[in-house]
C-alpha cells in the first residue's frame, strides 16, 4: 500500500513538555492575511486550526503542537508540529529544508541528509534517538515556528482554498477542502484530495460548474469517507460526521460561530 499523507488521530503529551504556557505567547497571524476574505480571513484561518487541531490532537490549541513529536506507529515516520508534518511522507523534510535555508546551522540542519534518507519510509535510521529532541529545541525559536506555518500554507492551506475557491465554494467548503488535503495529501491517487474531489464530481457538479453547492460539498464529504474508510489509519469517520456534515446539514456555508461538534466521541465547541 502506497504511504498517503495523513493519520488518525494523535492525543500528545504536550502537557508533560509544558508547552502550552509557552506556546500562548507564540502569535502566529500573518500580515499578508489581513482584509483576506473566506478561509483566508485571519480569524476563519485561526478556526479552521482549531477544528484540525481538535481530530488531530484532541485540543482547540493548535498553537500548542509546534513543539509535538512522535512516531505514532502509522507507517509515517515521525509525526510533527502543527498539521503532523511526517519524516515519511516529504513535508517534513521539505519544513527543514525551508529552515535551513532561512536559518543555516541550526539544530536540525545536520538531520537533512538521514531526512532524505528516510523519506517515503517509516524508518528512524539516522534520525533516533536524537532528533525529537532536536526539533522541540527548534520549536522554542520563532523562525521555526514561521517555517511550520509557511510550509503549512505553501502545501495545504493555500492551494486547498484557491481550489475551492475555483469550485464556487464558500468558508465551509474551503475547509472541508483544506482538512482532506491535510489528512490525504494533494495527489491524484483516489486516496488523495485530487481523488477525493473527481470522485465527488462524477456525483455533483460544483457551483463553478452550475452545481448547488451544498449538494456538491455533501458529494465531497461522501467521496471522503470513502476514502478514509480504504485506509485503517482513517477509519473513524467522526471528523466529517459529526463535525463537517453537521455544519452543512445546519446551512452554515460561511462557518460561522458559535460551533459545536464532536470528534471521536469528544465534544467541542467554540463561542
Amino acid at each position: 500500500m502506497p504511504i498517503f499523507r495523513r493519520t488518525a488521530t494523535r492525543r500528545t503529551l504536550l502537557a508533560a513538555l509544558g508547552t502550552a504556557a509557552i506556546a500562548s505567547r507564540w502569535p502566529s497571524a500573518d500580515a499578508a492575511t489581513a482584509g483576506a476574505t473566506g478561509l483566508d480571513a485571519p480569524a476563519k484561518k485561526d478556526l479552521a486550526m482549531r477544528l484540525v487541531s481538535s481530530a488531530e490532537n484532541s485540543s482547540l490549541d493548535w498553537e500548542a503542537q509546534y513543539p509535538y513529536i512522535e512516531d505514532i506507529g502509522d507507517g509515517r515516520g515521525y509525526t510533527g508540529g502543527i498539521i503532523g508534518f511526517c519524516s515519511g511522507t516529504g513535508d517534513m523534510l521539505a519544513l527543514v529544508e525551508l529552515y535551513t535555508n532561512r536559518v543555516p546551522g541550526n539544530v536540525l540542519a545536520g538531520c537533512l541528509p538521514a531526512l532524505r534518507a528516510v523519506d517515503g519510509t517509516a524508518s528512524h535510521e539516522g534520525l533516533a534517538p536524537g532528533f525529537p529532541a532536536a526539533w522541540r529545541k527548534a520549536a522554542l525559536t520563532s523562525a521555526f515556528r514561521k517555517a511550520q506555518r509557511d510550509e503549512r500554507d505553501r502545501g495545504y492551506f493555500d492551494p486547498a482554498v484557491a481550489r475551492a475557491k475555483k469550485d464556487g465554494v464558500g468558508t465551509l467548503g474551503q475547509f472541508v477542502y483544506y482538512d482532506a488535503m491535510v489528512m490525504h495529501g494533494p495527489g491524484t491517487d483516489p486516496l488523495c484530495f485530487g481523488g477525493i474531489r473527481a470522485r465527488a464530481r462524477t456525483h455533483a457538479a460544483t457551483p463553478t460548474d452550475g452545481g448547488n453547492e451544498t449538494t456538491y460539498v455533501n458529494a465531497f464529504l461522501d467521496a471522503r469517507v470513502w476514502a478514509m474508510k480504504q485506509e485503517e489509519a482513517h477509519s473513524d469517520v467522526t471528523r466529517v460526521e459529526t463535525a463537517q456534515r453537521v455544519f452543512l446539514k445546519a446551512g452554515n456555508l460561511d462557518l460561522d460561530t458559535p460551533l459545536k461538534w464532536k470528534v471521536y466521541g469528544d465534544g467541542y465547541a467554540i463561542d
